[in-house]
C-alpha cells in the first residue's frame, strides 16, 4: 500500500490538514511527514528549524499557545495515541480573527496540521499520546505567550466528555493563568 502526501487547505487561510506519504509492506510502514520541494509546491514556504516532541497523559490540555516574537509555524502530528487538535486565527486583519478549528489527530490516521504564524494552538490529549512539532523558528523564550483555553469569547467546544469531564483535565500552571483574548489584546 502507497499513499501519496495530500494537502486539505482550511478555510482559515494558510492552515492546512496534511495526510503524509506512507508505504506499508510486509515488514511495516514508512511514513515521511515533510519534504520541503513537495511542501513548497503546494505554497508552504516554511523551512523547518527546530523539533520536538511532547509526551503525554490522557486529560492533558496544552493550549492556547503562539510567540509573540519570532513567531512559529508549526507542522503537529500525532505519533501515537489520540489528540484533539485546536488552532485559532490571532491575524487582527483576517476575516477570520478569533475563529477556531479542531481536528481529530490520532497515530493511526498519521495526519499533520500545518499551524502558521500567527494563529494559537492547542490540543486535549484524549488518550495517551506523543506529539511531534516541527517549527519553522526555534522556540523563543521571551516571547512565549498564550490564551486561556476556555476563553467564551473563541469558545472553543473541547471534548471534554470524552476524557470523563472537566475534572479529569490536567493542566499545567501557566495554562491555567492565560489571559483572555480581549485581555491579552489591551495589555
Amino acid at each position: 500500500m502507497n499513499e501519496k502526501f495530500q494537502f486539505q487547505e482550511l478555510d482559515l487561510k494558510g492552515a492546512f490538514l496534511v495526510k503524509p506519504f506512507y508505504s506499508e509492506d510486509e515488514r511495516g510502514g514508512f511514513v515521511k511527514d515533510y519534504n520541503i520541494d513537495i511542501f513548497m509546491d503546494h505554497g508552504i514556504n516554511y523551512e523547518l528549524k527546530e523539533v520536538f516532541y511532547t509526551i503525554s497523559k490522557k486529560g492533558v490540555i496544552r493550549a492556547l499557545h503562539f510567540q509573540e516574537e519570532k513567531q512559529q509555524a508549526k507542522l503537529v502530528r500525532c505519533i501515537s495515541g489520540h489528540i484533539y487538535d485546536v488552532i485559532v486565527d490571532l491575524r487582527k486583519d483576517s476575516d477570520t480573527f478569533g475563529e477556531w478549528r479542531g481536528f481529530d489527530l490520532t497515530g493511526a490516521n498519521r495526519k499533520s496540521l500545518l499551524v502558521p504564524e500567527h494563529f494559537a494552538h492547542g490540543y486535549l490529549v484524549m488518550e495517551d499520546s506523543i506529539v511531534s512539532y516541527k517549527c519553522s523558528e526555534v522556540f523563543y523564550a521571551e516571547g512565549d505567550s498564550g490564551i486561556k483555553w476556555n476563553d467564551p469569547f473563541i469558545d472553543v467546544r473541547w471534548p471534554l466528555k470524552e476524557i470523563g469531564g472537566r475534572e479529569n483535565l490536567i493542566i499545567s500552571h501557566k495554562d491555567e493563568n492565560l489571559p483572555s483574548l480581549r485581555k491579552f489584546l489591551k495589555e
